[in-house]
């Protein structure tokens, strides 16, 4: 099978190194009783990481360093690449090396690949949604395909793993963190007196940062765009509010549709015009994928 694959740039090794440290020492603690007290030391052994359904893959760096981590003398050959559409009895990788360490390895290994895998398969699943529907023209003749990204609802300390593996399953990021992005919303407009003097301080404070405002309701769409807003996020607005928000904004602000962004919505969501729809069900939802790890004695 020759995997259909959507190019990813892959993450740093500083990015998961700490990362993949830690949730071994979590797992290992003293040591592996059970591996230690019945593997024979110097024993080797090849296992395959073993595909057991339908998926995208993500998380084959993060799951390789794992190994190299226990014994660095282990050899780890991919057979896929992150990104790539796989199927059920599919080879993801091969894992060579001392079958101490494999062992020791494979419960953490699998649960990044699984976790990240499954965070990959369902964005995809929501990005192909939304291509389909721009290929079914049901959307406006001038409307683009809509944008998925995902949200910051993310497993905490993961959250560079999570969002690494929307953009394998082809999503893109929204802001990463407090720090990149302004999103003003209603408790920050309620504070500030107004939606016009929270995006006047926003704007003298970072200049260069993209102002993004809340909008529950169309007066509210109304008031971000005289405020000069970049984007408005239509938080739980009905279908027709969403459609005449990409009315109102058109040419002004970018919309962002968000609350309630399910799988089956999105092709009348991708209908509205809307550049983009944010749901946190990529990262803070999607299940596992199953793979496991099969071993043979060298």
């Amino acid at each position: 099978m020759t995997p259909v694959s959507r190019h990813v740039a892959p993450l740093e090794r500083w990015q998961y190194l700490d990362i993949v440290r830690r949730a071994l020492a979590e797992d290992v603690g003293t040591g592996d009783v059970t591996t230690e007290a019945i593997v024979p030391l110097g024993q080797t052994a090849r296992g395959v990481l073993l595909c057991k359904q339908d998926c995208v893959v993500a998380g084959l760096d993060v799951a390789s360093a794992t190994f190299l981590e226990v014994d660095p003398a282990v050899v780890v050959i991919a057979r896929c690449e992150d990104g790539d559409s796989v199927h059920s009895g599919d080879v993801l990788a091969e894992v060579t090396g001392s079958a101490r360490a494999l062992l020791v390895a494979e419960r953490t290994a699998l649960n990044f690949l699984q976790r990240l895998s499954g965070i990959a398969t369902r964005t995809r699943q929501f990005v192909d949604a939304a291509a389909t529907a721009v290929a079914g023209r049901t959307v406006p003749a001038t409307g683009a395909t809509l944008t998925i990204l995902d949200t910051r609802k993310t497993t905490p300390t993961l959250r560079v793993l999570e969002k690494y593996a929307v953009r394998a399953g082809g999503g893109r990021n929204h802001r990463f963190g407090l720090y990149d992005a302004f999103l003003i919303k209603d408790n920050h407009v309620r504070l500030a007196g107004g939606v016009k003097p929270a995006v006047a301080r926003a704007r003298a404070h970072r200049p260069d940062l993209t102002v993004e405002v809340e909008a529950q309701r169309l007066s509210e769409v109304d008031a971000a765009i005289e405020a000069g807003a970049d984007v408005i996020l239509a938080d739980n607005l009905s279908l027709d509010d969403i459609v005449e928000t990409v009315r109102r904004t058109r040419g002004r602000a970018k919309v962002e549709i968000s609350g309630s962004v399910t799988l089956a919505r999105v092709p009348e969501l991708a209908a509205t015009g809307a550049e983009f729809a944010s749901a946190g069900a990529l990262t803070h939802s999607a299940p596992a994928v199953d793979i496991s790890f099969e071993i043979e004695v060298l």
